[in-house]
């Protein structure tokens, strides 16, 4: 089984995306993070710094909408029935799923491991790290500013999981939906890239 897709959900500054590059690079396989909004502002027609900034804002105010409704029934729909929000959703979701059909790659964010769930061979990976090292990576490697930090960490956290929750109805730091959760603190960034190659190796022996 050589085709599986490598999928990283991580905490706001656990190093999960340059984890998921340094895999990628490893394996000699494609790395999709900013490619998946390039995508979607290319299939759905909507501006990629408009995706961007939908990324950004906190989901707290997302509605239930149309596309779940969409998703459980399998109707019709049109696209100018979604929000806003709703349209971004599954100009994602569908870019997830063409960069995923063109064979084995790393993909970072986006809940890819459920949009790809019962579709793919997935290796689900999660990075976890403690809280002040996670605050100290956003500040000298984000660029973060260092006021409020703590909040900004807990907040971008807050969104993931809501946005995780409101589309897919998961639990983003259920351990139960991922096969690996790995901490970058424990482990280190080049500890992690190991393990997650060593672990895709294992499941391509299957």
């Amino acid at each position: 089984m050589n085709d599986i897709i490598i999928t990283i959900s991580r905490q706001y500054g656990s190093a999960g995306r340059q984890i998921g590059g340094k895999a990628a690079d490893a394996l000699n396989i494609p790395f999709y993070d900013k490619e998946i909004i390039d995508l979607a502002a290319k299939e759905s027609g909507l501006a990629v710094d408009f995706i961007r900034g939908q990324e950004k804002k906190l989901t707290q105010s997302l509605l239930f909408s149309i596309v779940t409704n969409f998703t459980a029934s399998g109707s019709a729909y049109s696209p100018n029935m979604l929000s806003l929000a709703d349209q971004v959703y599954l100009a994602e979701a569908n870019a997830i799923r063409a960069l995923a059909d063109k064979g084995p790659c790393v993909i970072v964010g986006r809940c890819a491991a459920a949009v790809l769930k019962n579709e793919k061979p997935l290796l689900r990976v999660f990075i976890s790290a403690d809280l002040e090292s996670r605050c100290r990576r956003a500040v000298s490697e984000y660029g973060d500013s260092e006021e409020n930090i703590k909040k900004t960490v807990r907040d971008i956290d807050k969104q993931r999981a809501r946005y995780c929750q409101h589309y897919y109805d998961q639990a983003w730091e259920d351990v139960n939906n991922y096969d690996l959760c790995l901490n970058s603190d424990t482990l280190g960034v080049e500890g992690c890239v190991k393990v997650i190659c060593r672990a895709r190796e294992l499941l391509s022996e299957k």
